[in-house]
């Protein structure tokens, strides 16, 4: 590895920065892009237009005017809509494009259906999951969208594709090839690449995770199931291969230059490949889990961002997902009574005014998640202890200055989740630890 430039993660803004709801622009003099909960693309030709992605159902009415404003009429004028993965504000649009657009066939991963059903299957659980981070910024969206007079709200399709391919597709249109390849990345097992090779353009959606130039979101706070490593570490292989000169991403900007890519993209593999063998190294060689996340970090070479996925974070996911569950270190891990039940015995012998004064010396001497675990203590059994309340907010403020600031760009869920929890501690008279924690 050599030593690269200031890595792009830096200057790229991520997360509700750079959200810019509903305004689009043209790349090029056939590309334009309408932005959203992702960005959805449309390549114009002269025998007709692709779309690639079609934003959730109540967006499709805004990138179609979009995309009308940009390009003129386009009822009538989308012969193929690619998805380039199956999340809900990747397909939610289609059947809206489909009723303009008669003929329309709609191109997507042999693993579409899977992962729409997998979604599908845990919409409530995943929506609760989601709300205290997405919960006010869809609320304001929803606003944004009424004011511009889109008050109809266009229902969420689950499309069923017309073309279905698992590893490569390509076709031609008006003078223009589009090589589709299928490659499983950071978020889902049905993505996709759209790759223009005359104009060395790839449009990789979100195969890196959401924002461009940061670690991959190996585990999600919202659920998901483990996304693998060395997927992702190929994913970002199969992108250097094609020695893109633009790639138009899933969320944000475009990211243009041919050696800017390359050398983000090959910091993204590194750091990934780098991360998975020191966690399977450690665990080879006994050492625990909470060891290895608190040593583990990529080396400058391959830095990389930490704004939507964390190192400490897939450290955790990997050994997970290699090795399961259980830690081997204590028999109540193999069953199923937690480590709760006896708070309120701890409360008991050692009083909850002498854990909360602990919990303070901690907090002062910078140990702000041992505090954590003693005000949990507390408040599991004193859900309106007014003192261990204070101290709890105090802490968590403390931890929110310090991911606001982490790793330059912050973190989007540890923000929201600490932003979240600070709310929630401050009505906590009228709840619980466990409704806080929900």
């Amino acid at each position: 590895m050599t030593k690269r430039g200031e890595p792009l993660y830096k200057t790229r803004p991520t997360g509700p920065k750079a959200a810019r709801f509903g305004w689009c622009s043209r790349f090029n003099d056939f590309i334009s892009m309408s932005e959203g909960n992702s960005n959805t693309f449309l390549i114009e030709t002269p025998d007709g237009n692709v779309l690639i992605n079609s934003g959730m159902g109540l967006e499709a009415p805004v990138h179609h005017s979009n995309f009308s404003d940009l390009a003129g009429e386009i009822d009538g004028t989308i012969k193929f809509l690619a998805v380039t993965q199956g999340h809900v504000d990747h397909v939610g649009g289609v059947q809206y494009f489909r009723d303009r657009n008669p003929g329309l066939q709609l191109i997507a991963h042999a693993n579409n259906e899977e992962h729409q059903s997998y979604d599908g299957r845990l919409a409530h659980f995943r929506a609760a999951r989601s709300a205290f981070r997405f919960a006010d910024a869809f609320a304001e969206t929803f606003q944004s969208y009424a004011d511009a007079g889109y008050t109809d709200i266009n229902p969420q399709d689950r499309p069923t594709a017309d073309i279905v391919f698992s590893d490569r597709h390509e076709f031609s249109i008006g003078g223009l090839d589009l090589v589709l390849i299928g490659q499983m990345g950071a978020e889902t097992n049905d993505s996709l690449i759209v790759w223009l090779p005359q104009h060395r353009i790839c449009f990789t959606g979100n195969l890196f995770g959401c924002p461009f130039g940061h670690f991959p979101n190996m585990v999600t706070i919202r659920g998901d199931r483990y996304r693998d490593a060395l997927t992702c570490a190929q994913a970002a292989q199969t992108v250097l291969d094609l020695e893109p000169e633009v790639i138009l991403y899933g969320h944000h900007a475009p990211v243009v230059g041919r050696d800017l890519i390359q050398r983000e993209v090959t910091a993204i593999r590194d750091a990934t490949l780098y991360v998975h063998d020191e966690v399977v190294k450690g665990m080879n060689a006994g050492k625990d889990l909470v060891t290895l996340q608190q040593e583990i970090e990529p080396p400058p070479e391959c830095e990389v961002g930490q704004g939507y996925g964390m190192v400490s974070w897939s450290v955790r996911a990997i050994w997970e997902n290699y090795a399961g569950w259980f830690k081997h270190q204590s028999t109540t891990e193999l069953y199923t009574v937690p480590q709760t039940a006896i708070h309120a015995d701890l409360v008991e012998l050692a009083g909850a005014e002498a854990l909360v004064v602990r919990a303070g010396q901690k907090a002062a001497a910078g140990k702000r998640e041992e505090a954590l675990h003693l005000l949990d203590i507390v408040l599991s059994t004193e859900p309106e202890n007014q003192t261990a309340i204070a101290l709890a907010i105090e802490v968590h403020d403390s931890l929110l200055a310090d991911a606001q600031t982490f790793c330059t760009t912050g973190n989007f869920w540890l923000e929201g989740w600490l932003e979240h929890q600070i709310k929630r501690l401050k009505g906590a008279g009228k709840s619980s630890l466990t409704a806080l924690l929900k």
